[in-house]
């Protein structure tokens, strides 16, 4: 059996999936030219523009929540009684960010 049929009999998801979740891991690493070459991959693949900008919008509306978990902590060790809210409904003590 070829290497390639191999890797590709192993996959759990399919191209496409796989494609997003890059793109996705690529605007949380903050990586412009990871994103810029997922992003001609993706095109030429098939995924249309409303898919990699809703996956562009999940991707960042997490980031948000890190970031705000981060002030939020950083407020706390520093004693200032200031709050930012989580971009979701998630309760407190909940570690949801999106």
């Amino acid at each position: 059996m070829k290497t390639q049929d191999r890797r590709a009999e192993l996959k759990a998801i399919d191209e496409k999936t796989e494609n997003l979740i890059a793109i996705g891991a690529a605007m949380g690493a903050n990586c412009i030219p990871c994103f810029e070459h997922l992003y001609e991959k993706a095109i030429t693949s098939g995924i249309s523009i409303e898919e990699i900008k809703q996956t562009a919008l999940i991707a960042a509306k997490v980031k948000k929540g890190a970031n705000i978990i981060l002030i939020n902590t950083v407020n706390e060790l520093l004693g200032v009684d200031e709050t930012e809210d989580l971009p979701c409904d998630v309760g407190a003590g909940k570690t949801c960010t999106c």
